[in-house]
């Protein structure tokens, strides 16, 4: 997701929640202790209405602050980075839905740096994101490799939100090739996109994919369409897909779940695209 209105979101506020604290990079921190302050906001989803006046759609101060306290004295931390990060991506996920972006301040008071000063501080944001992966397989048990990989990639920190219709093609370039099972799914996630293709990369590896040239044939393929809106080319790959919309393979099953989304480079809808596909073929 990308949070372009904030000021048109539900924001909760705790600010300053004081819990005692055993963390920093030295012995005497970990071991005597101090005061933290930790400040969250919580941006609700868009479609949270205060008007229905129904405390079970929205969130409980108390208990985040409960889970803040947990996770505080639960483990000891080096960095006050850490914790910040920590607490954000537990909110994140175990309010999901509800919550769609979290800011975390940690507070450090009484850091031993012999100086005088007020406190010193981290800030986090972090917020869902929606992706779109293009999923193909024409090696082995092709319905059980995309299955997989679905299971995979819906984890605590990503979420398969839709899943399209599993469709056979033909394969490109090379015809001697068997035929494709291809797919798409959205996901919501927090992981930033670098250690998002990284942990992409991972599922193909666990599920046998061996990479030595182009355009082989491949156990199973995960491509990142879109990352919101983002555009940007991160160790060669190149996002959005440069190539997906020339591929019905792509577009029909992207269009499936997907057909209003705007391309951000090409600036039309998927719809549009796949028309514009069949008019050109």
């Amino acid at each position: 997701m990308k949070i372009n209105n904030l000021d048109q979101l539900n924001i909760i506020e705790i600010k300053d929640l004081e819990i005692y604290g055993y963390h920093g990079c030295s012995e005497e921190e970990k071991k005597l202790g101090q005061m933290f302050l930790i400040s969250v906001q919580l941006y609700l989803d868009s479609n949270f209405d205060a008007k229905l006046d129904d405390f079970k759609k929205t969130i409980c101060y108390f208990e985040v602050c409960n889970d803040i306290e947990n996770i505080f004295i639960k483990n000891k931390y080096n960095l006050i980075e850490k914790i910040a990060d920590v607490i954000s991506e537990f909110i994140l996920t175990k309010y999901y839905p509800i919550i769609e972006f979290v800011k975390v301040k940690v507070k450090k008071p009484h850091a031993s740096i012999g100086k005088s000063f007020l406190h010193v501080a981290v800030e986090v944001k972090r917020a869902w994101h929606t992706v779109f992966i293009g999923i193909g397989s024409n090696l082995g048990d092709r319905e059980k490799n995309i299955c997989s990989s679905i299971e995979m990639i819906n984890i605590s920190s990503s979420k398969v939100v839709k899943k399209s219709s599993i469709i056979e093609t033909e394969p490109i370039g090379i015809d001697t090739q068997s035929k494709f099972l291809n797919c798409v799914v959205e996901v919501k996630t927090f992981i930033a996109p670098k250690e998002f293709m990284q942990f992409l990369l991972v599922i193909e590896k666990k599920i046998g994919r061996i990479r030595k040239e182009k355009m082989e044939s491949r156990v199973i393929d995960l491509d990142v369409l879109f990352y919101d809106d983002s555009v940007f080319i991160l160790d060669g790959i190149v996002v959005p897909h440069p190539l997906m919309h020339k591929r019905m393979f792509v577009l029909e099953p992207l269009c499936e779940i997907a057909p209003y989304f705007i391309h951000p480079i090409l600036r039309k809808r998927i719809f549009e695209l796949k028309s514009d596909f069949i008019i050109n073929s």
